[in-house]
C-alpha cells in the first residue's frame, strides 16, 4: 500500500513541475492565444516542443 501511495505522490510532483516549466516556457517563447488563433499548427508544434523540453528537464533532474 505504501509503494502505490509513494508513486502517486511522485507522479503528482512530476506533473506539477512539468506544468510549471511549461507555463514559464510558453511565456519565454512568446506562445500566445493570438498565435493559436492565427496559426493553429504552429501553436500546436510549439506547445509540443515545450512539453517535450519540460518533460526532458524534469526527467534529467530526477536521475541526478
Amino acid at each position: 500500500g505504501k509503494l502505490t501511495e509513494h508513486l502517486n505522490q511522485v507522479d503528482k510532483e512530476v506533473r506539477e513541475k512539468v506544468e510549471m516549466l511549461m507555463e514559464q516556457m510558453v511565456e519565454q517563447w512568446g506562445v500566445t492565444e493570438e498565435l493559436k488563433m492565427q496559426d493553429q499548427m504552429a501553436w500546436v508544434g510549439k506547445m509540443n516542443n515545450i512539453r517535450a523540453c519540460a518533460e526532458e528537464i524534469v526527467r534529467t533532474e530526477l536521475l541526478k
